[in-house]
C-alpha cells in the first residue's frame, strides 16, 4: 500500500492507495501469508480472534476485552461469519463467542470455512476499503 495524500495531508481511502499487484494479493488473502511466521514462533495461533492494533486497547469494554483470552488467529469465528462486511460490535461478539465456545471441531470448522471463503473470495468487499476486487475487472 502507497503513502499517498490528499491536498490536506490525510492518507487516501485505502482503496485509493493499493497499487494493482496489492489488490491481486488481497484479492486471493496471500497478504496474511506472512503472519504464518508468527504462527510458527508461537505468537499466533491458526484460529483465533483476529489481533488489532495495541492502541485500540483502551477502548474496549470489560467484555470485548475477553477476546485476549484466547491466543490470535490468522482466521476465526468473525472472519468466516462476515469477514469485513461486519461491523465492530459484531467482530467483537463473535470473537467473545469463540473464546466461550473453543473446541478442536469449532477449529476444524473454521478451517474449513476459511478455505471456502478464500476460494469464493466471499465477504472480502467492504465500501471504501483495500479489499477491492481483482478479478472483476476493478482496477
Amino acid at each position: 500500500m502507497t503513502n499517498r495524500v490528499s491536498r490536506d495531508g490525510s492518507l487516501l481511502p485505502d482503496a485509493e492507495r493499493l497499487p494493482p499487484f496489492g489488490r491481486f494479493l488481497r484479492s486471493l488473502s496471500l497478504d496474511e501469508l506472512p503472519e504464518l511466521f508468527n504462527i510458527l514462533r508461537g505468537d499466533m495461533s491458526f484460529v483465533g480472534p483476529r489481533p488489532l492494533l495495541m492502541e485500540y486497547l483502551p477502548l474496549y469494554s470489560p467484555e470485548q476485552m475477553r477476546r485476549h483470552d484466547a491466543v490470535p488467529g490468522l482466521t476465526g469465528w468473525a472472519q468466516v461469519n462476515g469477514r469485513n462486511a461486519l461491523d465492530w460490535p459484531s467482530r467483537f461478539r463473535m470473537d467473545v463467542w469463540y473464546v466461550d465456545h473453543w473446541s478442536i471441531w469449532l477449529d476444524i470448522k473454521i478451517i474449513l470455512l476459511t478455505a471456502w471463503k478464500v476460494i469464493t473470495r466471499e465477504g472480502i468487499n467492504q465500501e471504501g476499503q483495500s479489499t477491492v476486487e481483482y478479478f472483476k475487472g476493478e482496477q
